[in-house]
C-alpha cells in the first residue's frame, strides 16, 4: 500500500508539472452570509489592543516590489489570536483581511 501511495503522489506532481504554472491557483474563502467574498491584502501598522490591530490596504505590485499603501488605517480583529490575551503580531506583516457583519477581521498566525 505504501509504494502505492507514493507512485500516485509521484502522477499527481508528473501531472501539475505538465500542466504549467498557469493552472497552479489556490484561493480559500470563508463562507458566510455576513462575510464578503473579497479579501483585501493589508499591511500591519500597530497593535490597538488585545487582538485588534491598525491595518493599512495595500496593492500588491510587481514581484520583489513593496506593496503600495491605497488607503487610511483602519481596525481588524486577528481570528488567530485570543480575544482576552495581548497580540503578538510585528509591525508590517502582510494578511489578507475580510469583511464580517459590522467588523474587518483577519489571520495571521503570530
Amino acid at each position: 500500500m505504501h509504494e502505492r501511495h507514493v507512485t500516485d503522489q509521484q502522477q499527481v506532481l508528473a501531472d501539475l508539472a505538465r500542466a504549467g504554472g498557469a493552472n497552479r491557483k489556490q484561493a480559500a474563502l470563508p463562507i458566510n452570509a455576513a462575510v464578503t467574498s473579497e479579501a483585501q491584502p493589508v499591511k500591519i501598522v500597530s497593535l490597538v489592543g488585545y487582538n485588534v490591530y491598525s491595518v493599512q490596504p495595500v496593492i500588491l505590485g510587481q514581484i520583489g516590489t513593496e506593496p503600495v499603501p491605497t488607503a487610511e488605517a483602519t481596525e481588524a480583529f486577528n481570528l488567530a489570536e485570543p480575544f482576552q490575551s495581548s497580540g503578538t503580531l510585528t509591525a508590517g506583516t502582510y494578511a489578507l483581511m475580510f469583511r464580517i457583519a459590522d467588523s474587518n477581521a483577519f489571520y495571521a498566525v503570530p
